[in-house]
């Protein structure tokens, strides 16, 4: 498997993205090395349908699980929470289609620089105060398109907005 120099790499999720669009539709390729992850996660409005390519990955979805294996595939609808793991021993190949397209290259995109930042750790928990303000300014931008389900939404919407704009201040202070 030759990986291209457009690959977007994610070494907190041990991953590796390739996009492409269609229209509204985004197409995603994803390599996830074993263990590898996605944390459970919804979309407000946005459909993703997955098929394996190559591997083992287990998928939770609205809270049912789902071993799959290469020529499955599974649908998370708008609103659906969803997470998967590549459970196998290889390095699981996914394709994935995201319908409408909205901004989730942008935000999966970011998510990796943060992750190659050192930003925040394989939990999702930032590494220091000021990891802290870009991930919520990065999470509240992005609300609309992703919502983690750690920490729980309610503690998200107390917490991440303040942050939020605190860091949009010092980020207009630090110009």
């Amino acid at each position: 498997m030759g990986m291209a120099s457009d690959l977007v790499e994610d070494p907190v999720r041990r991953q590796r993205y390739r996009f492409s669009r269609e229209g509204d539709v985004l197409h995603l390729d994803v390599w996830a090395d074993p263990g590898g992850d996605v944390p459970e996660h919804l979309h407000p409005r946005i459909e993703e349908r997955f098929e394996v390519v190559e591997g083992e990955v287990t998928f939770r979805v609205d809270g049912e699980r789902r071993r799959a294996a290469p020529g499955d595939r599974l649908v998370a609808k708008a609103g659906a929470r969803h997470a998967f793991e590549n459970t196998g021993p290889r390095v699981a190949h996914l394709r994935v289609e995201v319908e409408p397209a909205s901004r989730l290259q942008e935000f999966l995109d970011e998510a990796a620089r943060l992750a190659r930042a050192g930003k925040y750790t394989k939990r999702g928990i930032p590494t220091g105060f000021r990891a802290a303000l870009e991930t919520a300014e990065f999470a509240d931008r992005y609300r609309d398109v992703t919502v983690l389900m750690f920490p729980p939404p309610v503690l998200q919407r107390i917490l991440i907005a303040p942050l939020a704009r605190l860091a949009r201040r010092r980020g207009r202070k630090a110009r």
